[in-house]
């Protein structure tokens, strides 16, 4: 009965290991790397302009985002944060002022051009400054400057002095 035992499992272990186990073949065999399809090159990049904007609508996003920048210099100036903060935010204030007087007449643009070289000098103040001797007084310019342009070049006062 032993022997009857012993050749049966024999016999199922030899047709087991003849069969295979093709899924298990599968599973650890090195897959073929299929080759990729080289991108298309493109020869003439377009450039996206995006959306049209009016004068008016230029002129608001950049007083705007000069305001905003200009108020983050005074909080720099009064937090006493890093020089290089300070910097970024007058360079920032005075791009945007920049692109404001763009889009002003020659008039306007005079007398946009002196609040832009005091900026520029308060830039340059700050950043020869690298104690911090003076913040309290460039805060003070700071404010000044903000009171003025802020009268003197809103939409409201100008909206007819855009090109």
């Amino acid at each position: 009965m032993m022997r009857k035992w012993f050749i049966f499992i024999i016999g199922i272990i030899l047709v087991i290991n003849l069969t295979g186990c093709e899924a298990f073949v599968r599973k650890f065999t090195r897959k073929s790397k299929k080759d990729k399809s080289p991108e298309e090159m493109v020869l003439a990049p377009e450039e996206w302009k995006g959306p049209k904007m009016t004068k008016e609508e230029q002129y608001r996003q950049y007083f705007l985002f000069w305001k905003s920048w200009h108020d983050e210099l005074i909080n720099s100036l009064q937090l006493s944060s890093t020089q290089k903060k300070k910097i970024d935010c007058a360079q920032q204030a005075m791009k945007n002022l920049i692109g404001m007087r763009s889009l002003l007449n020659e008039s306007k643009q005079k007398q946009l051009d002196v609040y832009l070289k005091q900026l520029a000098d308060l830039q340059n103040s700050i950043q020869s400054d690298i104690y911090g001797t003076a913040i309290n007084s460039y805060r003070q310019d700071s404010d000044k400057l903000k009171m003025n342009i802020q009268q003197r070049f809103s939409y409201d006062d100008i909206k007819n002095d855009l090109l």
